[in-house]
């Protein structure tokens, strides 16, 4: 079986010897992305309902360019620097998501690269 990697400047480039994505068997991976503004490279101003906004519009990205929508993905994950920050985190990935509803697990993590409040992953079925 053989792995294809993506990549897509409409999502921040990887900032480690990783890809946004990869597909293998017919699912996506996608590396977790943090909000960083893909223009920029830098992290996005303000709090976590604005970070997750912006993880929302890179995983958004990563999906298309592996033809995928949300309706695709069946499992994510969110790393949290607090737990506190769950309700509005859980709002911002209810708007993006709409009617889907994948598997998740969220869990609460010491730190996040560039001190970023939110990070989230996804697999999503290709095709």
């Amino acid at each position: 079986m053989s792995v294809r990697y993506l990549h897509t400047a409409d999502a921040p480039e990887a900032i480690g010897p990783y890809s946004q994505a990869t597909v293998v068997g017919g699912f996506l991976y996608t590396a977790g992305q943090i909000p960083l503004d893909p223009k920029t490279m830098q992290v996005v101003e303000g709090d976590v309902t604005a970070q997750t906004e912006q993880v929302m519009t890179n995983l958004t990205a990563v999906l298309q360019n592996a033809g995928c929508s949300w309706g695709e993905v069946a499992k994510t994950t969110i790393f949290l620097a607090d737990m506190a920050d769950f309700a509005k985190v859980n709002e911002v990935y209810t708007k993006h998501l709409g009617n889907s509803r994948p598997a998740r697990s969220t869990v609460a993590v010491a730190g996040l690269p560039r001190g970023v409040r939110v990070e989230i992953e996804c697999i999503a079925k290709v095709g």
